[in-house]
């Protein structure tokens, strides 16, 4: 250690900071384990700090044992645990917080950042990123949108995840403490579901489709011809979507909703449920002739 190093403290390099930033974020999951979770990619990606803070091959092997045990969050929001044990090493090497604080913290922050990641980035972020996306293969190319997620997806979830790092080291424990008790970080994640609720929303009446075929149909005069021909008198589903656009897609997913969350049904049972009403529908369709009058009156109007 230099006479500076004493003087000042011990003090983690740039570069140091984003190596262990780095191994992060690439290697998160590549140990991902029932023993110890995300532990050894948490002990490699904190080995750049501990070789930078430590002089003795003793206390490097005792930072990365205590650096290696149970740990598991949300990778891209929990980055900010990272952030923080690497504060907290800092000030254990300058003799300011001891090896059980910092596992204590460890383990402390897995509730808390999984939670808030789990809702945030994967519950909303990522779902209205798909929205947006799906929506820009629909009325652009169908290429645009994938493209686009894998741009945005990758450079958005590196910004994040580089921010909350360095403020986990910059503000430590106590910044993300104050942060949860202001109330900040609860106002901005209902924010972020109430948009996801709205592009959700817009998802559904955009891409769900349900009608049911129930009508009356009869023989009117066609003036042109002097023919009777078949026609729909009365439309169930545009009765429907004239006082409520989109009900029958509404009601079909709380339905699906509903058997997920309530019901505990599995997504594969769901799609068979689905598959077998369809199946009923359009089979009452063609036995009433319903399908026929609809498929004439689709071909009249797609030639006028």
């Amino acid at each position: 250690m230099t006479e500076i190093e004493k003087s000042e403290g011990r003090k983690i390099s740039p570069q140091a900071l984003k190596r262990s930033f780095w191994n992060w974020f690439f290697w998160n999951g590549c140990s991902q384990q029932a023993e110890s979770m995300l532990g050894m990619a948490f002990g490699q990606a904190m080995a750049p700090v501990i070789e930078d803070l430590y002089d003795t091959k003793e206390e490097r092997a005792a930072a990365l044992k205590r650096h290696i045990s149970l740990f598991n969050t949300e990778a891209q929001v929990g980055s900010i645990c990272n952030g923080i044990v690497c504060g907290l090493e800092e000030s254990n090497a300058n003799g300011k917080c001891s090896p059980e604080v910092i596992e204590s913290v460890k383990v402390a922050l897995i509730g808390p950042t999984s939670a808030i990641g789990d809702s945030l980035w994967v519950g909303t972020i990522i779902p209205i990123l798909l929205a947006i996306c799906m929506t820009i293969s629909q009325v652009a190319a169908s290429w645009a949108g994938p493209v686009v997620y894998m741009i945005v997806y990758p450079v958005g979830t590196c910004i994040l995840s580089w921010k909350l790092f360095q403020l986990g080291y910059k503000g430590g424990l106590e910044g993300m403490q104050s942060m949860m008790a202001s109330g900040k970080l609860d106002r901005l994640t209902t924010a972020m579901i109430l948009m996801g609720l709205v592009v959700v929303g817009a998802l559904t009446a955009s891409n769900v489709t349900c009608t049911i075929p129930f009508g009356i149909v009869g023989e009117v005069m066609d003036t042109a011809s002097g023919e009777m021909i078949q026609t729909v008198l009365f439309d169930t589903n545009k009765v429907l979507d004239g006082f409520f656009p989109k009900l029958l897609p509404l009601l079909l997913t709380f339905f699906v909703y509903w058997l997920y969350t309530r019901k505990k049904w599995s997504p594969l049972a769901i799609m068979g449920l689905i598959l077998v009403i369809a199946v009923a529908l359009t089979a009452v369709q063609y036995l009433t002739g319903y399908a026929d009058v609809q498929a004439v009156a689709a071909a009249a109007a797609a030639a006028v």
